[in-house]
């Protein structure tokens, strides 16, 4: 099963597994939504099945 890790951006289990492999180990994609919430681009509460 591919999980929704991050209801705002989309992000799954796997694209998770995947940028870490890509990346010698590390993932990118926390930074990425780091970036995205920082210029308010977070949106949890409408995208989330929980809300926030």
């Amino acid at each position: 099963m591919n999980e929704i890790i991050c209801y705002c951006f989309g992000y799954s289990r796997e694209d998770i597994r995947r940028d870490v492999r890509e990346h010698d180990g590390a993932s990118t994609i926390l930074g990425r939504i780091i970036e995205e919430k920082r210029q308010g681009g977070c949106a949890c509460a409408v995208h989330h099945p929980l809300g926030c």
